[in-house]
C-alpha cells in the first residue's frame, strides 16, 4: 500500500518524523511536501494528498497542519475523499472501519510524535467493515457530494 503524506510548515517536523517511522515499517510513502519550514498554505498540501488518492497514486493519505482543522476542511472538498481529523487511536481505526476514511489528518500543535505514530498504525492497519449499515451511510455521503458538487456557500 502506498501512502501519500503532506503537510504545511507547521506540520513539517512531525511529517519528517512520520516519514522515518513509515519507512521503518516498510510502508511505501509518497511525500508531496512541504519540504521546509518556510510558510506555505495548507490547502495546497491537502489538495496534493487528495489528488494522489483520486488519481490512484496512493491508497491512503496523511495530512498534517497546525491544528488539523484547516487541512481536514480542504481535503473534504474533493468528492470521494473522506478525511478525518483524529487525535485519538479509536477514531483513527474506527474512521476506516465504519466510514472508509482514506485520509488521516492530524494537528502537529495538538499531539506529539508518539501519539502520531500510534494514530498512523491504527489508521493503516484498519480495514473497512463492508457492513450493510456502513455502506448505506457512505452511499448517502456520496449522494450529498453529487447533489451539491460545484455549489459554493
Amino acid at each position: 500500500m502506498i501512502i501519500a503524506i503532506g503537510s504545511d510548515h507547521a506540520g513539517f517536523d512531525l511529517k519528517n518524523n512520520l516519514l522515518e517511522f513509515l519507512k521503518s515499517q516498510n510502508v511505501d510513502v509518497l511525500d508531496v511536501g512541504t519540504y521546509s519550514e518556510a510558510p506555505v498554505d495548507y490547502p495546497d498540501f491537502a489538495k496534493a494528498v487528495a489528488l494522489c488518492i483520486l488519481e490512484k497514486k496512493a491508497a491512503r493519505g496523511i495530512i498534517i497542519c497546525g491544528s488539523g482543522v484547516g487541512a481536514s476542511i480542504a481535503a473534504n472538498k474533493f468528492p470521494g475523499i473522506r478525511a478525518g481529523l483524529c487525535h485519538d487511536t479509536y477514531s483513527a481505526h474506527q474512521g476506516v472501519e465504519h466510514d472508509n476514511m482514506n485520509i488521516l489528518v492530524m494537528g502537529s500543535r495538538i499531539i506529539g510524535i508518539e501519539t502520531a505514530k500510534e494514530l498512523v498504525k491504527n489508521f493503516l492497519t484498519a480495514v473497512f467493515s463492508n457492513e450493510a449499515r456502513h455502506i448505506h451511510r457512505l452511499e448517502k455521503v456520496a449522494a450529498l457530494e453529487s447533489q451539491y458538487l460545484g455549489k459554493s456557500e
